[in-house]
């Protein structure tokens, strides 16, 4: 026996009452089957309805060999074949999941309208949604610009600010449902569901869809496009509609409010603040790197002057403002110059480099000695790292490899 669809006939229906024909397990899932249902199944790019059978929650909804099977968190045997049950949809995931879908169809539908494109694709994620657009029904146009979005945007919210109605028909075959205007035509030979927003002698969409829909285009609220890039020969578009996409506009309307008010600007000029504040911000950065430059290169040079005196003791420079990097960048420099090693501690890292003209291994010292003091590092023979946990070990790690360089 088939399943009754009762969201076919009322897709308002949030709650009714229902007979249990089939109690199986699969794969550790208990699934029920009814003589009727409000659950709506996962299809056509939309996901299913849940909620409760009596006090069981619903897991998941799909459609087998025209029977809507329904996984129920509970034991098999909680549940009794023949059993009258009462059912219970999410409402307000249905509504989300209508207002989505219903804003993908008008969307589909004008930018066919518009520039001949044709819906090859279509996605609902938990993010946004997706529809893949083939310009191949009017060659005027061979790409989607931002533009041509943004005016199918608005001419998509037209239709939702006109409240059109959103009439769902069922047919037995394709005979009877070819006559409408459809925008795709028909994969399918019988058992049609086709939606049409607006009339039919003018509708801004009408094709053959298998999902839930709103009476009236108003109650999607708004269909906002996020982004158009090349994919695959085709365009995707990504968007939202409903309660999500006024969600995601509030959400960015609060970061563009928080970055102006950082900015001492207002909404309108908060951009040109921006690249202001860039442009200031790329100044200083150039400023910067070059008085470091300078500051490196003079400290090479007061190196080298002390490297020249073989009367001191093994040179030691602790840095607190350089990088790693340019420690590593003075240590190559200088290596040529170095009559045994050096030592250069970034402080901030606890990190010692230590560098040598290849006389002396410092890889093979910093893997002798690092980890006697709970050090980790490695190198080659020319320049090497260890990096410690505790300021304490530096020193007494230092001091070790003088003495093991001096027997």
């Amino acid at each position: 026996m088939l399943t009754k669809r009762l969201f076919q006939d009322d897709v308002y229906m949030k709650e009714s009452s229902a007979r249990i024909e089939s109690i199986s397990e699969f794969n550790g899932k208990t699934l029920v089957a009814l003589d009727q249902t409000i659950f709506f199944p996962t299809g056509g790019g939309q996901s299913c309805d849940l909620g409760k059978i009596d006090s069981f929650n619903v897991l998941d909804v799909y459609e087998h060999e025209d029977r809507i099977y329904h996984q129920v968190d509970c034991h098999e045997t909680d549940l009794t074949l023949g059993q009258t049950v009462n059912l219970a949809i999410d409402w307000d995931r249905r509504f989300d999941n209508m207002q989505r879908h219903c804003g993908e169809h008008i969307l589909s539908g004008i930018f066919h309208r518009e520039y001949g494109g044709v819906n090859r694709g279509f996605h609902m994620g938990d993010q946004y949604m997706t529809i893949d657009i083939s310009l191949e029904d009017d060659p005027a146009y061979d790409k989607i610009t931002w533009e041509m979005a943004k005016h199918v945007e608005l001419e998509t919210n037209k239709v939702i600010w006109q409240n059109a109605p959103v009439i769902t028909r069922h047919f037995d075959s394709r005979k009877e449902a070819q006559n409408l205007p459809l925008r795709k035509a028909l994969a399918i030979d019988e058992d049609i569901t086709i939606v049409c927003v607006g009339s039919v002698e003018n509708p801004s969409d009408c094709v053959a869809c298998c999902g839930t829909h709103p009476s009236t285009a108003g109650q999607i609220g708004m269909v906002k496009i996020y982004k158009v890039e090349s994919n695959k020969g085709m365009f995707r578009i990504y968007f939202e509609a409903g309660q999500r996409a006024l969600k995601k506009y509030q959400e960015e309307f609060d970061i563009l409010t928080q970055l102006a008010n950082s900015l001492s600007a207002g909404t309108e000029d908060v951009l040109e603040k921006y690249k202001s504040q860039q442009a200031k911000n790329n100044q200083i950065r150039n400023d910067l790197y070059h008085l470091k430059k300078d500051v490196i290169r003079k400290e090479v040079e007061e190196i080298k002057e002390m490297l020249k005196d073989s009367s001191q003791n093994t040179p030691v420079r602790e840095y607190e403002l350089l990088s790693l990097d340019d420690l590593a960048s003075m240590a190559r420099e200088l290596s040529e110059f170095i009559p045994k090693i050096l030592f250069l501690v970034h402080k901030p890292s606890k990190t010692v480099f230590l560098c040598s003209d290849g006389k002396v291994d410092c890889g093979k010292l910093v893997k002798d000695n690092a980890d006697i003091y709970g050090g980790k590092g490695g190198g080659n023979k020319n320049l090497a790292r260890a990096i410690f946990s505790k300021d304490e070990y530096i020193p007494v790690f230092i001091d070790l490899i003088e003495k093991h360089l001096r027997n």
